[in-house]
């Protein structure tokens, strides 16, 4: 296993559709890489062929600033959520496409158990640039809610060109029987709880909620906060 802050890092086999190595794009290695921000940890995606350190988390003032080499996941241990909730942050990435070819995600994660193992489990809903997104979780396999490409929806905001910026306010809600993201005060996925908890997906929608981006890719985060009814 690969350290991750003060933890270990999983290294398993299987490899999502769209991460570095399926991108055809290498991991570019973040000079001064590493965990700053204090109590937060993070994780490479499953397959990686880098560890946390190529990629860099830090704080300044309220705001988390991201810049990665593989694709990476952050959470704060402290930051739990359970039953009905809704985490929000608002994304901004300060020029589009400034280390990669074409759009890489970014976005929210929730529902984390064991972080930081090969057990992990948690979903994440990220935002494209260009007016995309996708839904996907890990469980004892990567697994995808809205196919390999993901879907288009109207309230995301679109960088007007390449090195412009382009910000989204994202929400992930647990309510009831159901697990939605909303984009910019609009719901764009919706998914019964049933169809990402239970065998081959999240132990549960609750637990640990953070961030993750997609590799070569340069962010930050606002207003992490979580809610309850």
């Amino acid at each position: 296993m690969r350290p991750y802050s003060s933890a270990f890092a999983v290294a398993a086999m299987a490899i999502l559709p769209g991460i570095a190595l399926a991108q055809g794009d290498a991991n570019r290695t973040v000079t001064g890489g590493g965990i700053t921000a204090p109590g937060w940890m993070g994780m490479v995606d499953p397959g990686s062929p880098d560890p946390i350190s190529g990629s860099k988390f830090s704080k300044m003032g309220d705001m988390y600033m991201v810049t990665t080499g593989p694709a990476s996941t952050y959470w704060n241990p402290a930051n739990k959520a359970s039953g009905d909730y809704t985490v929000k942050a608002t994304f901004t990435e300060p020029k589009f496409q400034n280390l990669n070819s074409h759009p890489h995600p970014y976005g929210l994660v929730i529902g984390g158990n064991d972080m930081g193992t090969a057990a992990a489990t948690y979903l994440y809903c990220a935002v494209n640039g260009n007016g995309t997104f996708i839904v996907r979780g890990f469980g004892p396999a990567a697994f995808q809610m809205n196919g390999g490409r993901g879907g288009a929806a109207e309230s995301i905001h679109k960088a007007a060109a390449k090195g412009e910026s382009v910000t989204n306010e994202m929400a992930m809600s647990v309510k009831g029987d159901k697990v939605t993201c909303s984009i910019n005060g609009k719901e764009i996925a919706s998914y019964d709880k049933s169809a990402i908890t239970g065998a081959g997906h999240l132990k549960s929608s609750d637990g640990v909620y953070g961030v993750r981006f997609a590799h070569n890719t340069e962010g930050s985060v606002n207003g992490l906060t979580v809610t309850k009814p």
